[in-house]
């Protein structure tokens, strides 16, 4: 009997027998993916180049961590380290906040479907796997939260959720256990809209751009309805209207409460969703504009954030063919907060601290640039309070690079999550997902029959 063959008429045999429905199937104690092995609960970086993001970069500086909180930050000489802590000498490495995406697509996620153009109930929350490699990919790029979005193929194609990526010793097995959550619990998270060409179609799709707008025009103004016949209701359940998921969702974004991501390519798109954002009030972040740098002025006196991608290769939509490295340099110089995003898989996020760099390179202010890595991003995300720099009482969230990070020559070595460690590119599972090759794009080992090191004539 060859081995394959012999390896499945014993696992069958297996299977058949008691053991099987006594253990297998039996309650079994899962390991929390939240629990690292132990640490010291205080831990101290000394002799670093600090780059804090909201104050200047401090060299020779230090980080204190407890409990997953920054307690001290600066010049080594003049911060206490407590006498508990474990003490490392970071001499000659570089130490920022965790890079913060404000635009991925990392977990497979999906929303609205093609059974109509605006669907804001629907949540990305529900689609996402948590165990996709992806995660540990963008952990290998230094990144420690996203906003993890639906497509752009619907004008509203539903509610994006921010996530920390708690990947420690194992990963997470639950969604859940990579919310970010509010006061109350609730996950936290913005709603995704778009224009231009990505949500035009047959009908009931809009073909035009003038059809676009007034679909989301009509759509406020119901909300406004919905939400007026609730005020009236003043609690009174005979009175309130039916309850209607997506009505509820657009009232949210008018009440400040759901932060719009609005994809949007050419100027005059973007003029759309600036007359829009104005007329029903809801927050919102410019996605990509790969034409700001045309209507700079106007994106700057509507005081709406620019969230933008870089690109190096050609290639692409047409709505982006005016698209320039100098986006973020003229849009920061009118005035406007820019931060970049990967797009994942557009970008890379391994590669996601090349974006700013490119952005230098073209004319930007290096230290808007690395704030467009972090803070930037924490604060189109209502996160600033916890995310983001380098700050006393902020999470402890941040990358130790061998160098500086817009240098080609550097490498993210470690990140930290929350003060602990989820990514080290010394360990050869983590520098697999860093550097890429067999089993770096795969979540799991393919199933009995499809894999074998013997089969196949090597190992693994």
């Amino acid at each position: 009997m060859n081995t394959r063959r012999k390896f499945l008429v014993t696992a069958s045999a297996a299977m058949s027998g008691s053991a099987f429905g006594s253990s297998l199937f039996a309650r079994q104690t899962l390991p929390n993916s939240n629990e690292s092995k132990k640490v010291p609960t205080v831990s101290a970086w000394v002799n670093a180049t600090l780059l804090p993001v909201d104050k200047p970069p401090i060299s020779g500086g230090a980080i204190v961590v407890q409990d997953g909180k920054i307690q001290a930050v600066g010049a080594s000489a003049n911060v206490a380290i407590p006498a508990n802590a474990t003490i490392v000498d970071a001499k000659g490495k570089w130490i920022m906040p965790g890079l913060i995406c404000t635009h991925s697509h990392i977990g497979g996620a999906g929303a609205a479907d093609g059974s109509g153009p605006i669907q804001p109930g629907v949540r990305v929350m529900d689609s996402i796997n948590v165990r996709d490699s992806g995660f540990r990919r963008a952990l290998a790029g230094g990144l420690t939260t996203l906003n993890i979005m639906p497509g752009s193929g619907h004008l509203i194609s539903g509610q994006t959720v921010y996530c920390k990526l708690r990947y420690y010793e194992s990963s997470p097995r639950i969604v859940d256990e990579i919310l970010i959550r509010d006061q109350n619990g609730a996950p936290v998270g913005g709603l995704k809209m778009a224009n231009g060409t990505n949500s035009q179609g047959d009908s009931p799709f809009p073909g035009t751009r003038g059809k676009s707008a007034y679909l989301v025009r009509e759509q406020y103004i119901k909300a406004r309805e919905y939400q007026a016949k609730v005020v009236a209701a003043n609690g009174d359940a005979s009175k309130l209207p039916p309850r209607d998921l997506h009505l509820e969702s657009l009232v949210e974004a008018m009440q400040g409460k759901r932060i719009v991501h609005h994809h949007t390519h050419r100027h005059d798109d973007i003029m759309t969703v600036i007359r829009l954002s104005q007329e029903f009030g809801f927050q919102t972040v410019l996605h990509h504009v790969s034409e700001g740098w045309k209507v700079a002025k106007e994106i700057a006196d509507a005081k709406m954030p620019c969230s933008i991608i870089v690109l190096d290769s050609p290639g692409g939509k047409v709505e982006a063919k005016d698209m320039t490295f100098s986006n973020g340099r003229v849009l920061d110089e009118a005035g406007v907060k820019v931060a970049f995003h990967t797009d994942d898989w557009i970008t890379d996020s391994r590669l996601f601290m090349r974006s700013a760099a490119l952005a230098v390179r073209a004319g930007m202010n290096r230290d808007k640039a690395i704030a467009g890595l972090t803070l930037a991003g924490a604060e189109m995300l209502g996160l600033s309070d916890r995310i983001g720099s380098l700050s006393v009482g902020k999470d402890a969230d941040f990358a130790i690079l061998n160098g500086d990070p817009l240098s080609v020559y550097s490498h993210v070595l470690e990140t930290w999550v929350e003060g602990k460690k989820a990514f080290d590119l010394s360990k050869p599972d983590d520098q697999l997902y860093a550097e890429g090759g067999v089993n770096a794009g795969s979540d799991i080992d393919p199933f009995l029959c499809c894999f074998a090191p013997a089969w196949q004539g090597g190992a693994k």
